[in-house]
């Protein structure tokens, strides 16, 4: 018998003012795998093309859409895909003034508002002031 699964994860690596500050799982949401399915199909569902970070440290969970309290939401600076190693790296900056306060929440979305979530992760506190920028690579990996 033939068995081939299919997965999907995601790992984060934040950091504030070039300095890493942390490095985390995340989930991929049913949304998000329903997105990946209707790609292999065609490309009428539009490609990821921001990340959203938030304020609440509900749980991720796979029903999920949206994140809980989106503090900010920015477009990719970068997308890259390693055919070979199974990879999507995402990377995005919130600049000096964008998406401050007590962030614990992030996620990737195929639009600047609204839009189909892909995965959503929750992480330690981290306090970004006016002044502060921090840029987020996130890794997915089918495997």
């Amino acid at each position: 018998m033939i068995s081939d699964d299919l997965n999907m994860k995601g790992r984060l690596i934040i950091r504030l003012n070039d300095e890493i500050v942390q490095e985390v799982d995340n989930l991929v949401v049913t949304a998000g795998k329903g997105y990946v399915a209707s790609r292999m199909k065609d490309t009428s569902a539009t490609a990821m093309s921001h990340m959203a970070v938030g304020t609440n440290n509900t749980a991720a969970a796979a029903g999920q859409t949206a994140l809980s309290a989106e503090a900010a939401r920015v477009a990719l600076t970068s997308t890259t895909v390693n055919t070979g190693a199974g990879t999507v790296t995402y990377v995005a900056t919130f600049g000096a003034g964008t998406g401050t306060g007590a962030l614990v929440e992030a996620g990737i979305l195929n639009a600047s508002s609204s839009g189909t979530m892909l995965c959503r992760t929750v992480y330690t506190t981290i306090n970004k002031s006016s002044n502060d920028s921090m840029t987020i690579t996130w890794v997915i990996t089918v495997s």
